[in-house]
């Protein structure tokens, strides 16, 4: 029983100080984890969508459908920036926002980066 609390404290003590170095030390995460992929370079943008089956279907019912990726700055003190895919339709002759779908959260990838 000693020996099994002995090896949750330490199981508890290496979880803590992994916490606090890859949260507090700048470059500790990419370097044990990898870069994230590259941002588009149309962040924040809107674009026309007329080549999907959705941008099509809006097309014919008199919408346009646009699309933006957008990167989130959500609080707290575990949470990152988060890249989400907002999409808003608008009427083709007013220009209107008619309606939009909810942000659809993107997975970035991480690259690992070989080491010099």
């Amino acid at each position: 029983m000693l020996y099994a609390f002995l090896l949750l404290l330490g199981l508890l003590g290496l979880a803590t100080y992994l916490l606090v170095i890859f949260r507090e030390v700048p470059g500790a995460v990419d370097e044990r984890l990898g870069q994230f992929e590259a941002l588009p370079s149309d962040v924040g943008q809107w674009r026309s969508d007329e080549t999907s089956d959705a941008g099509r279907a809006a097309l014919a019912q008199g919408e346009r459908r646009e699309v933006r990726l957008w990167q989130h700055h959500s609080g707290g003190f575990f949470s990152s920036e988060q890249l989400c895919e907002q999409v808003r339709y608008r009427d083709v002759s007013t220009g209107q926002i008619l309606r939009s779908e909810p942000d659809r959260p993107i997975k970035r990838k991480r690259r690992r980066t070989p080491s010099s």
